[in-house]
């Protein structure tokens, strides 16, 4: 499967001089999406996983459709104010500004192991904030996916330790 024809690509969004990879484009094609949804559970055949942590939004679908075909417990991390109850927090830098994500603290478990899964690795800030939360309850990360890597953004000094697997790379903006 040749992602690269199906990935949408923004110029100039969310701002000038930032190329945006849109992977909506493999939701409209089922082709792409079986292929992106069989290639995860590929990488993770031989991985001993306990759940899975999405990231908002696109994560969301990737986690949901590797959850219900591994049949295992699905954890939403979500943006800062979108969860009700007691919550885990982290602050982190983006490319292009900053956020915070949120998961229930309940929800964490200590003792598992979670993998991450979301659309883009940029320059793994978001990734590592997961991340974060996941060791501070006492858990540890099994792995990270994501559809597309920029790894000329050098995610990998920040999220190396967790063998982040992705689809396809692009080495340039």
């Amino acid at each position: 499967m040749n992602l690269d024809a199906v990935i949408r690509k923004v110029p100039d969004f969310p701002k000038p001089g930032i190329l945006f990879y849109d992977v909506t484009s493999i939701f409209l094609n089922p082709d792409a999406f079986r292929f992106v949804v069989d290639e995860m559970v590929r990488c993770y055949k031989d991985v001993q996983i306990d759940g899975i942590i999405s990231i908002e939004s696109r994560g969301f679908l990737l986690g949901a459709c590797f959850a219900y075909n591994k049949g295992l417990p699905l954890v939403l991390a979500r943006k800062k104010g979108k969860l009700p109850g007691k919550t885990i927090s982290q602050s982190y830098l983006l490319e292009y500004g900053s956020a915070t994500l949120e998961i229930h603290e309940a929800d964490l478990i200590p003792g598992k192991r979670w993998l991450i899964i979301d659309d883009l690795i940029a320059t793994g800030g978001t990734l590592q904030a997961v991340a974060n939360m996941i060791e501070k309850v006492g858990a540890s990360v099994a792995g990270i996916f994501s559809i597309i890597g920029l790894p000329f953004l050098n995610y990998h000094e920040k999220i190396g330790k967790y063998d982040p697997k992705t689809l396809i790379n692009y080495h340039s903006e």
